[in-house]
């Protein structure tokens, strides 16, 4: 049986699967979810000692290639995880290595938002497209670019990063940079934007149906704005119309700049599709070149419920081509 294995690390916890190409699409043949090691020499002996477990459990023998997604920042070429602020002491951490050598088959690896663009070019929403961006758009904003038909991570994995990019002088703090991409178009970042949007109201005299008083305050979430805005929140709604004007303009920078076929969103974007797409779209029109508009789709995420499984999956089949 010709499979893949795929390694998904996170801060909080870690995942190891076998997956096989089937037809146009994968399928998933067998997962373990596990808490993330305090060490990233307990972490690798555990990503082994699961991936055996699998192996054996399913009879496949070993894979053709392993592919590992991380946040980053993190050295594709050389297969080192250099201390994301989400994995405390891994620091220039090899794992590719320990994976290789083990089992004898390439290893890839590449950051989250690379792996999981891999994933909906080879097996998503950007099937067949040879230029296609994927953006987050969750806990935080970033991109992964497929460039004429291969992804482009830039000099030094750095490529992709559009959180980072301000959109405004000030505005809330999204990848430690105030009135950024990220800051306005994250999990985080709209939940800061309502929190300091409903203070106002409140001290105002009025109550929004996320927030009805001051200590309310820092419990606002992004899904609690969200229903809101649902039901017909003034306020609620206001706030998903400065993110929605927001993407719209980051998205008119990258169709500017690098003339996508498709741009693939994932996360708030697919749940909230019907609060944002409208909004965004118009902005998208507003702000970018209209040839350039009018070759490029944009679509939600196609593989939001395992997303991060094949991105993992999508990582491996990358080493083989």
């Amino acid at each position: 049986m010709s499979v893949l294995a795929g390694v998904d690390i996170g801060g909080t916890k870690c995942a190891v699967c076998l997956g096989r190409e089937a037809g146009d699409g994968v399928e998933l043949i067998g997962k373990r979810m596990f808490p993330t090691p305090s060490s990233p020499e307990a972490a690798i002996g555990e990503f082994i000692r699961k991936l055996d477990e699998l192996i054996a459990e399913h009879g496949t023998g070993l894979p053709r290639a392993i592919g590992i997604s991380c946040g980053g920042p993190l050295d594709s070429k050389a297969g080192t995880i250099l201390s994301p602020p989400n994995l405390p002491n891994w620091d220039r951490i090899d794992v590719v290595t320990p994976l290789r050598e083990r089992y004898g088959v390439p290893v890839g690896l590449q950051n989250d938002a690379n792996a999981c663009a891999l994933a909906e070019w080879k097996w998503g929403a950007g099937k067949g497209r040879a230029n296609m961006i994927f953006l987050t758009f969750g806990t935080g904003m970033g991109a992964g670019l497929v460039l004429n038909g291969k992804l482009y991570s830039g000099t030094n994995d750095m490529a992709g990063e559009v959180g980072h990019v301000r959109m405004e002088k000030a505005g809330p703090v999204g990848y430690g940079k105030a009135g950024s991409f990220e800051g306005f178009c994250s999990g985080g970042g709209i939940a800061r934007l309502a929190r300091d949007m409903a203070e106002a109201r409140l001290l105002a005299g009025d109550k929004p149906m996320f927030c009805h008083n001051a200590e309310a305050l820092n419990g606002i979430t992004t899904k609690a704005v969200a229903e809101a805005a649902a039901a017909g929140d003034e306020l609620a709604l206001e706030v998903f119309g400065i993110v929605g004007r927001k993407l719209g303009r980051g998205l008119a920078i990258l169709v500017d700049i690098l003339n996508p076929e498709i741009i693939v969103i994932g996360s708030i974007y697919s749940r909230q599709l019907g609060l944002l797409e409208e909004i965004t779209m118009n902005e998208l029109r507003q702000e970018a070149l209209p040839l350039a508009v009018d070759v490029c789709r944009v679509v939600p995420a196609a593989l939001s419920e395992n997303i991060g499984d094949l991105a993992a999956l999508s990582v491996a089949l990358n080493t083989l081509s």
